[in-house]
């Protein structure tokens, strides 16, 4: 055995000093495997965000790896902080786009998302990004997490008139906004300001705020007439824009209403639980208590994190979410080409076929990916801050279509 190994040992230096080596990891392998890339933020201005969504998706397919994997094939994750930065995940693609079965890319920039296509249509890679409806109106390699973010506001828009007439009001609301000062920002107006028209409800003029902005003061001071105000961007910033409304006075008088990355109730709700009480949060995937009773989600954070569940946040079951897509459309690539023949374009195919699955267990509303759709699901619910916890005050609904509104 000693005599074997040594002599395969020098084989191995003889054709490495001919360039003839087999490359590590690929020859060699005894397992089948097949990669997920994720484009993502650990040190940048999103970092709350990516770094729990990657969390749970690395977790996820640890759970199924260690379940044996896609009928044997065993899912690789690699994640690449590129700080929220376009020519960084430019960069980190071009490295691994060439490396055998990376089967979809995670991009956590929709900059990045949209600089990269040109390379992914070519190498028929899915790149998933996070909301901007542009890829819903036009279909290509991106795909979207969930919902857009305009059809959200469109949503978020018809729960404060609702709202609105609940507590016997006559007219229409005034509806302030304010968002990073960034194309993210921008994003849910491309169609949600036209909705807002439609339907008659004055917008107040946008403020666009700097994603470091340590106080808010003068930006809400401009929405004070507003009757419900929408806050978006990466938590903490939708956090502290409410601090600092609620030490204006303003909480007492206005609805807030946040996106998709507002506080969490082990974050924003934790540090400012007085503050925030009342403000509601619109998802298209589990929150608050929701999030922390669902089952799978238990079993993967105790399994993997040995943390209590109280300490996790919900964008972990989003990231699980990434992982279980990829393994339902894995599935179906395997069985129409096998592993033999399985490349991106096989898997861009499976992902079309997803639609009207559960895929994610209830995490997600059922998905919607399809050749003439692009978001994952059209659900979306919301949720309420209530004393120190965050609670469901609707179950799934469809917002409307804010999209078809706007011309991109």
């Amino acid at each position: 055995m000693k005599i074997h190994e040594s002599k395969w040992t020098v084989l191995i230096l003889v054709l490495t000093l001919l360039g003839l080596a087999p490359v590590p990891g690929e020859a060699l392998a005894e397992g089948k495997e097949v990669i997920f890339l994720s484009l993502s933020d650990y040190t940048g201005p999103i970092a709350g965000l990516a770094v729990h969504g990657d969390g749970g998706c690395e977790d996820y397919f640890k759970y199924l790896n260690d379940k044996g994997g896609v009928d044997g094939v065993k899912i690789k994750f690699i994640g690449i902080d590129t700080r929220y930065d376009v020519a960084k995940a430019i960069s980190a693609y071009r490295k691994y786009r060439k490396t055998p079965r990376v089967l979809v890319i995670n991009g956590y920039s929709t900059g990045a998302g949209k600089a990269i296509e040109p390379m992914a249509k070519k190498d028929g890679v899915i790149i998933l990004t996070p909301g901007d409806g542009e890829f819903a109106a036009r279909i290509s390699q991106i795909f979207l997490w969930g919902q857009c973010y305009q059809d959200a506001f469109g949503a978020s828009l018809d729960w404060m008139v609702k709202d609105w007439r609940g507590k016997g009001k006559s007219g229409m609301p005034t509806v302030g906004y304010i968002h990073w000062d960034n194309p993210l920002g921008r994003e849910p107006l491309r169609g949600g300001k036209e909705y807002a028209q439609k339907i008659g409800v004055q917008l107040l003029e946008p403020e666009f705020i700097p994603p470091a902005t340590p106080d808010h003061t003068t930006y809400l001071t401009r929405l004070k007439d507003a009757n419900y105000i929408y806050v978006g961007g990466c938590d903490p910033t939708p956090t502290n824009v409410i601090r600092d409304a609620y030490r204006l006075g303003m909480c007492q008088k206005i609805q807030f209403v946040c996106d998709y990355w507002g506080p969490t109730m082990n974050v924003g709700v934790k540090a400012h639980q007085k503050e925030l009480q009342g403000v509601v949060k619109i998802t298209f995937f589990l929150d608050g208590t929701d999030a922390l009773a669902h089952p799978l989600i238990q079993e993967v954070w105790a399994k993997y994190r040995k943390k209590a569940i109280s300490e996790m946040t919900p964008i972990y079951g989003l990231g699980m979410v990434f992982a279980m897509t990829y393994e339902a459309g894995l599935r179906i690539a395997l069985k129409d080409v096998g592993y033999e023949k399985l490349t991106a374009e096989a898997m861009y195919q499976a992902y079309q076929k997803l639609t009207g699955k559960d895929v994610s267990q209830g995490i997600q509303g059922l998905c919607t990916y399809s050749p003439t759709s692009r978001r994952a699901s059209k659900e979306v619910r919301f949720y309420q801050v209530v004393g120190e916890k965050m609670v469901p005050v609707t179950g799934w609904i469809q917002p409307p279509d804010t999209v078809s509104l706007h011309k991109f």
